[in-house]
C-alpha cells in the first residue's frame, strides 16, 4: 500500500482508511472482537495504518476494540482518528455538541477506551450550529499543545464554517483542520458544490464516508441480496440503479469487483481523497484493498461522471456557462492554467 500526506501536514497515512463503525455487535449487527482483530490484522499486514472511529460507534465498543488491539502492537505505527460531538451519555446537556466542555470530556473518555495517551487525528463529528467555530479551534489547539491530540479535522460541517475556521486559525496561529470527512460517492455528489472546492483551496484531504453508498454500489441489491439500506432509500432508487449498473459494467470489463470501481472513482477525482472503507468481515476488507491496484481510464471516469452527474446550482452551473466563461476569460479559458 502507498501512503499519502494528510492535508497540509507531514502525516503519512495509507491510501485507504479502515472504517470501524461496525466493530462491536450492539444493535444486532457488526463484527465481534475476534473478527475485528482479524480485520485489523489484514489491514496492517497490507500496509494499512489509518484507522477511523468515533466515541459513539457501537456505544464506545469500537474504540475499546481498537484500544485493546493497538495495545498489543506498535502504537506509533497506527494513525488513529476518532471524533467528538455526539452523545455517549444523556446525563446533562453538555455531554454532547461541539462545545469545549464536551470536547474535553469526550477526549478524556476516548483516551481511556483507546488505551492510549494521544489521539492522532480528532474530528469534530457533526456541526451543531450553536458553538462558535473559534471556541472549537481554540479547544482543539489546546489539546494539541497538551499532547493529547496531534492533528485537528472536521466532518459533516458547512463549507463556510470550515473556511471561516481555517482562516481564523491561520490568523491566530492555531492548528488548522487538515482533513474533511463528508458523505461522498457516485450516489452522493453534492459536496462538489461547495465542500470539495473549499477543501482543495485549503489543501485539506477529503476522507469520504459511505463511498460505496451503504453497499449499494457493490451491486448487492441488484443481485437480490439483503442489507441494512431500506428499499425506499435514495441509495436504491432509479438513479442509484442506473449508476450501479454502469459501475458493474466497468467492473466486468476490468475483471474487478464493482466496489473496486466505485472506490477508485472517489480516488481519481483530481483532489486528495482517502475513502473510509468499512468492513465487518475480513473478505470485505480484502476485496476493498484490491482497489489500490485498479486504474480507471479517462473514458471510464467520463462514463461514471455522466451517469451520476448532478446540478451544481448557482453559482457552480453559472460559472460553466459558455457566455460567462467567454466574458470572464476573454476567449482564453481553454488556454489558462486552472487551480
Amino acid at each position: 500500500m502507498n501512503y499519502k500526506l494528510l492535508g497540509r501536514s507531514g502525516l503519512k497515512v495509507s491510501e485507504l482508511c479502515l472504517g470501524t463503525m461496525g466493530f462491536g455487535t450492539e444493535a444486532g449487527w457488526g463484527a465481534d472482537k475476534a473478527t475485528s482483530f482479524a480485520i485489523m490484522d489484514a489491514f496492517a499486514n497490507a500496509g494499512g495504518n489509518f484507522i477511523d472511529t468515533a466515541n459513539i460507534y457501537k456505544l464506545g465498543t469500537s474504540e475499546k476494540i481498537i484500544g485493546e488491539y493497538v495495545a498489543h502492537h506498535d502504537r506509533d505505527y497506527f494513525v488513529v482518528a476518532t471524533k467528538y460531538t455526539l452523545k455517549d451519555n444523556i446525563t446533562n446537556p453538555n455531554a454532547s455538541g461541539n462545545n469545549r466542555k464536551n470536547m474535553m470530556r469526550s477526549v478524556e473518555e476516548s483516551l481511556k477506551r483507546l488505551k492510549t495517551d494521544f489521539i492522532d487525528v480528532l474530528y469534530l463529528h457533526i456541526w451543531d450550529d450553536i458553538t462558535p467555530i473559534d471556541e472549537v479551534l481554540r479547544g482543539l489547539d489546546d489539546l494539541i499543545k497538551q499532547g493529547k491530540v496531534n492533528y485537528a479535522a472536521i466532518s459533516d460541517t458547512p463549507a463556510w464554517v470550515v473556511a471561516k475556521g481555517n482562516t481564523l486559525a491561520e490568523l491566530m496561529a492555531w492548528s488548522q483542520f487538515i482533513a474533511l470527512q463528508v458523505e461522498y460517492s457516485l450516489l452522493a455528489r453534492t459536496p462538489e458544490r461547495e465542500l470539495i472546492p473549499m477543501a482543495k483551496h485549503f489543501g485539506m484531504t477529503v476522507t469520504p464516508w459511505a463511498p460505496l453508498g451503504g453497499g449499494a454500489l457493490t451491486g448487492k441489491y441488484l443481485r437480490g441480496e439483503n442489507g441494512r439500506v431500506k428499499p425506499e432509500s435514495n441509495r436504491r432508487n432509479e438513479r442509484s440503479t442506473r449508476i450501479t449498473q454502469a459501475v458493474m459494467a466497468i467492473a466486468d470489463e476490468l475483471g474487478v469487483s464493482p466496489g473496486n470501481v466505485a472506490l477508485k472513482w472517489t480516488m481519481q477525482q483530481g483532489f486528495s481523497s482517502i475513502p473510509v472503507v468499512g468492513a465487518t468481515k475480513v473478505d470485505q476488507l480484502i476485496d476493498n484493498m484490491k482497489t489500490i491496484d485498479v486504474c480507471l481510464t479517462s473514458e471510464h471516469i467520463s462514463k461514471l461522471d455522466e451517469v451520476s452527474k448532478i446540478e451544481l446550482g448557482f453559482p457552480g452551473d453559472f460559472f460553466r456557462e459558455e457566455a460567462v466563461r467567454t466574458n470572464t476569460f476573454g476567449g482564453f479559458y481553454e488556454n489558462v492554467e486552472k487551480r
